[in-house]
C-alpha cells in the first residue's frame, strides 16, 4: 500500500527531540531508583505543601459569567414617592450613559401590572447593555510600543482594556446616592438566583420570626454588622414594617346624615386619588385605558384630601373631611412567607471576595455580637445556599469517582499494588492543579470540581501508560534470564521508563495542547471554561513530572521482593 505522507521520517532513536529527551531523562532516572528515600520524601513534601495553598483558595457556587450586560438594582427606603423615584432613576440613567463602554440603559422603578413581579417603587432595576470589549477604554501596558503581532499573545496575560470589575467599581463610585445602596449583578444570573433562593444578591440572610417589627430591628442591626466585614460592597435590610399609609376612617353617623353609604365614600376616594377607568381608546390592535383622577395639586397633602368633594343625593357635595378622619400611619410594606413563617431578607453585595470565605467570617461576627431573641432564626442564603448543596454532593461524587476508577483499574490489572501505584497520580496532579488555581486567583467552584473530576481520569490514563512500559521491560528481561540482581532490576526499570519517554510525552502534550486554548479564550462563557481547564492544565504538568520520577522508584521497590539479597552496585 502506498502512503499519502511525504518527506523524510527518522527512527525514534535518530530523532533529535527523542534523543534529547532520552539523554536528559536517563541521567535523572538512573539516580532516583538508587535514592528512593530522598525521592519519595521530596514527593511527599510537595504534596504536603499543597495543603496550606488549598486552604487559601476561596469558594463560590459558580464563576462569574459575562453576559455582556449588567443589572443595576439599587434599593431605596420604603415610602419613596413616584416623583422621587422618577427623579432618581433619570439621574442614574444619565450617569450610566456617560460611560463610553455603555451602549444602552433602560431603567424601571416599581412593577408592571403583573402578579409575578411584586416590586415596590423603592426597588429600581436598570439593565445596562455594554459595547463589545474591543471598544472599551485602553490601559497603558509596557508592551504598547511593540509591533501589533507581538502584542496579541501578551494581551492574554496583561489585558490592555479595562476589565468588567474595574468598570463596575467605577460605576459604583459615581452612583453614590444617599439612602440608595447599590446592588450589581447580571440579568440572567439575577433571575436564576431569585428563582432558586428568592435572594437577588450573591449572599442573603433570611430572618425568620413571629413579628415583623422584631425582624426589622434584627435586620437593621445585621445591616450595621455585615457592613464591617471586608469585601462588602453594600448591605440592604428590608424594612418589613416600614411602610407609610393614609388611613380613611369613615364616620358612619356623618354618612347617614347625608344619605350616603360606605361604598359611595370609597368610590369618591378611589376616583380622586387612585383614578377610575372611564373609557378605552382603540388604535389598531392596541387597547389603552383612559383613567381620570384629581390633578396632583389637589391631592398632594392631607389638607387637600379633606377637601375632596363627595356627591350626595339631590345634587349636593360634601367635603371628605366632614365624612372621614384622615391620618398617616405605618405598617408592613411587604409580608414574606418562608416555610409557613414570617420572613425578612437582608441583601449583601460583594466586591473582590469569595462568597464562602465572606460567609464564614460574617457568621463568626454575627455569633459574637448579635443575640437573637427567642423565636427568631437566621438562614444564610443566596448563592451560598447553592454552594452548600454542591459541597455536600461533591463529598459523595469525588470518592465515588475514585472508587470507580480503582475498580476499573483492578479489573484490568488484577493487582491491588498496581492500582495503588496508578492512583498515586491523583495527589501528584493536585499539586499543579491547586498551585495554578492559586496563581490565577480562582476560587473553588462547581466548574473547578468538574475539572478536578476530569483530571482523575487523565491521571489514570497517564499512570496506566507509564506502568505498562515498566511491566513490558520487566517481563522482557525476566523472559531473557537477565533479571537476577537488583542491578538488573534497576536497568529494567530504566529501560521501561527511559525507552518510552517520547510516547508518554506525546500523550501528555496532546492533552495539554487541547486544553491550553481554553485558558486563552475570551468572551461569554470563557470564565467558566477557564476554571474547568485550569486544574487539568496544572495537574497534567506535575503529574507527568512526578510520575517520571516516582513511579520507577515505587516499581523497583515493589519488584525487589521477588529478587535475592544481592547488593546494588
Amino acid at each position: 500500500l502506498e502512503s499519502g505522507l511525504v518527506g523524510r521520517y527518522r527512527r525514534e532513536q535518530e530523532h533529535p527531540v527523542s534523543r534529547a529527551l532520552v539523554r536528559d531523562y536517563e541521567e535523572v532516572c538512573r539516580w532516583v531508583p538508587r535514592h528512593p528515600a530522598i525521592t519519595l520524601a521530596t514527593a511527599f513534601a510537595l504534596v504536603l505543601s499543597t495543603i496550606p495553598v488549598y486552604r487559601q483558595l476561596g469558594s463560590e457556587f459558580m464563576p462569574p459569567l459575562d453576559e455582556g450586560t449588567l443589572l443595576y438594582m439599587p434599593t431605596a427606603m420604603p415610602g419613596l414617592s413616584v416623583t422621587e423615584a422618577q427623579r432618581v432613576l433619570n439621574a442614574q440613567n444619565r450617569i450610566l450613559r456617560s460611560f463610553p463602554e455603555v451602549e444602552t440603559v433602560f431603567g424601571k422603578a416599581g412593577r408592571v401590572e403583573s402578579p409575578t413581579d411584586p416590586a415596590p417603587l423603592s426597588m429600581i432595576e436598570t439593565t445596562i447593555a455594554l459595547r463589545p470589549r474591543s471598544e472599551w477604554r485602553r490601559k497603558e501596558r509596557w508592551y504598547a510600543d511593540l509591533p501589533g503581532p507581538l502584542q496579541v499573545p501578551l494581551r492574554h496575560f496583561w489585558p490592555d482594556r479595562i476589565s468588567l470589575d474595574e468598570l463596575r467599581d467605577e460605576m459604583d463610585a459615581h452612583l453614590r446616592v444617599a439612602g440608595v445602596p447599590n446592588i450589581w449583578t447580571m440579568p440572567i444570573q439575577n433571575r436564576i438566583d431569585m428563582l432558586a433562593t428568592g435572594v437577588r444578591t450573591p449572599i442573603g440572610v433570611k430572618i425568620i420570626g413571629p413579628d415583623l417589627a422584631g425582624m426589622q430591628s434584627i435586620g437593621e442591626r445585621l445591616e450595621a454588622l455585615l457592613a464591617r466585614v471586608p469585601g462588602t460592597r453594600s448591605v440592604v435590610a428590608e424594612r418589613a414594617a416600614g411602610g407609610y399609609y393614609l388611613d380613611f376612617e369613615l364616620d358612619r353617623d356623618a354618612l347617614a346624615r347625608h344619605g350616603l353609604a360606605v361604598a359611595d365614600a370609597n368610590e369618591a376616594i378611589e376616583a380622586a386619588i387612585g383614578g377610575v377607568t372611564v373609557t378605552t381608546t382603540i388604535d389598531g390592535r392596541r387597547r389603552q385605558d383612559v383613567r381620570v383622577r384629581y390633578a396632583r395639586d389637589f391631592r398632594d397633602s392631607v389638607q387637600r384630601l379633606r377637601q375632596v368633594l363627595v356627591p350626595v343625593a339631590g345634587g349636593g357635595q360634601v367635603p371628605l373631611g366632614e365624612l372621614a378622619e384622615i391620618r398617616r400611619t405605618q405598617g408592613p410594606s411587604m409580608i414574606r412567607d418562608e416555610n409557613g413563617q414570617l420572613a425578612s431578607y437582608v441583601y449583601v453585595d460583594l466586591a473582590g471576595r469569595d462568597a464562602g470565605g465572606w460567609v464564614d467570617e460574617a457568621k463568626e461576627l454575627v455569633a459574637r455580637e448579635l443575640a437573637l431573641p427567642p423565636g427568631y432564626a437566621l438562614t444564610w442564603s443566596g448563592r451560598y445556599e447553592s454552594m452548600q448543596r454542591v459541597r455536600e454532593r461533591m463529598r459523595v461524587l469525588a470518592p465515588l469517582t475514585l472508587l470507580l476508577i480503582a475498580l476499573l483499574l483492578y479489573a484490568n490489572t488484577k493487582s491491588a499494588v498496581k492500582v495503588g501505584i496508578v492512583l498515586l497520580a491523583v495527589p501528584f496532579s493536585l499539586v499543579g492543579a491547586v498551585w495554578l488555581l492559586w496563581a490565577l486567583g480562582y476560587h473553588m467552584s462547581v466548574a473547578v470540581w468538574v475539572g478536578m473530576i476530569a483530571l482523575m481520569g487523565l491521571d489514570a490514563e497517564t499512570g496506566v501508560f507509564m506502568l505498562l512500559f515498566l511491566d513490558l521491560a520487566y517481563e522482557r528481561r525476566k523472559a531473557a534470564g537477565r533479571l537476577r540482581t537488583r542491578d538488573d532490576l534497576v536497568e529494567a526499570v530504566i529501560e521501561g521508563a527511559v525507552g518510552r519517554v517520547r510516547p508518554k510525552m506525546m500523550t501528555v502534550a496532546a492533552a495539554f495542547a487541547g486544553l491550553l486554548p481554553l485558558m486563552w479564550s475570551t468572551g461569554s462563557g470563557a470564565d467558566a471554561m477557564k476554571r474547568v481547564a485550569a486544574p487539568m492544565v496544572g495537574g497534567l504538568v506535575t503529574s507527568f513530572l512526578l510520575e517520571l520520577l516516582v513511579y520507577p522508584v515505587l516499581y523497583a521497590l515493589w519488584k525487589r521482593r521477588s529478587l535475592g539479597r544481592a547488593p546494588v552496585a
